[in-house]
């Protein structure tokens, strides 16, 4: 039997489904930008608004599953990286429709895996930093996104899912720049980069437009994939640790609590 009005509608548990965020780099007049495919809403609520891609869940299928479903239904890219981002369960953010919970997942897709931003049925992709009014709260699901990636943009395993295993300097400064959404002095940036010891020299060089042959780089053999959230617990865990040997404290019996405390700041959006 169904229920019979809204308001009791509203006090039965939430759906819960899976919400996408792809953030792809590509090239503009200016350099580098980030972009990300929306999808035309041809139901209430938010009839005719875009939104991000997303599904429901279903019984037989892993969360990554329906993420990954989510795609496939709304464009052809198969990203390397996809990961849980955060839980968005605002009992407002439907305005008035059915309760929803949305597990939010992002996804990270190269040069070379878009090489078209043709639109498809109603889907169409925006620049990150010109989107159109959207449905639900996705803007704040998609600034989450950008806050995520502009932390770990220093790590190897994430730069490299946007500008390939190996690159110029000047990639991967548009990457940094179209990351930061601002512009970066590329000489203090080579600097910058060439000093960390963290690149290596491949050998080769690459050609763009009309400037000479530039050297081409990779991240050296050794740097740790931290792109994962385990490996970001991994090095909080040790941080923590460390931490409490120079203050001479004793770690927590409960190793749960410890978990906890070293997954916190994975687990709430920033500030």
């Amino acid at each position: 039997m169904g229920i019979g009005n809204v308001t009791e509608r509203r006090l039965q548990p939430p759906q819960v489904g899976v919400t996408v965020v792809i953030l792809a780099l590509a090239p503009s007049p200016s350099g580098s930008r980030l972009w990300l495919p929306l999808v035309r809403r041809v139901r209430q609520p938010f009839l005719g608004r875009w939104a991000l891609p997303g599904g429901g869940l279903r019984a037989d299928q892993s969360l990554e599953q329906s993420a990954y479903l989510a795609l496939a239904d709304t464009t052809d890219l198969h990203p390397r990286y996809l990961e849980q981002l955060y839980t968005f369960g605002d009992p407002a953010r439907s305005q008035g429709g059915l309760p929803m919970v949305s597990i939010a997942y992002w996804a990270l897709v190269g040069r070379e895996e878009t090489a078209d931003f043709a639109v498809e049925r109603n889907v169409r992709w925006f620049p990150a930093d010109a989107l159109p009014e959207l449905a639900f709260d996705h803007r704040n699901i998609i600034a989450y996104a950008l806050r995520r990636l502009r932390t770990r943009i220093d790590e190897p395993a994430v730069v490299t899912r946007l500008v390939g295993e190996t690159f110029t300097l000047n990639q991967l400064h548009d990457v940094y720049e179209a990351v930061a959404g601002e512009h970066i002095d590329l000489a203090n940036f080579r600097r910058r980069m060439l000093a960390t010891g963290r690149l290596e020299e491949t050998g080769e060089q690459r050609r763009e437009g009309r400037h000479r042959p530039a050297a081409v780089y990779r991240y050296a053999p050794g740097e740790p994939d931290t792109a994962s959230p385990y490996g970001l617990v991994q090095r909080r865990l040790a941080s923590l640790n460390r931490s409490r040997e120079r203050r001479g404290e004793q770690p927590p019996a409960d190793r749960d609590v410890l978990m906890r405390e070293a997954m916190s700041p994975l687990e709430r959006p920033a500030a």
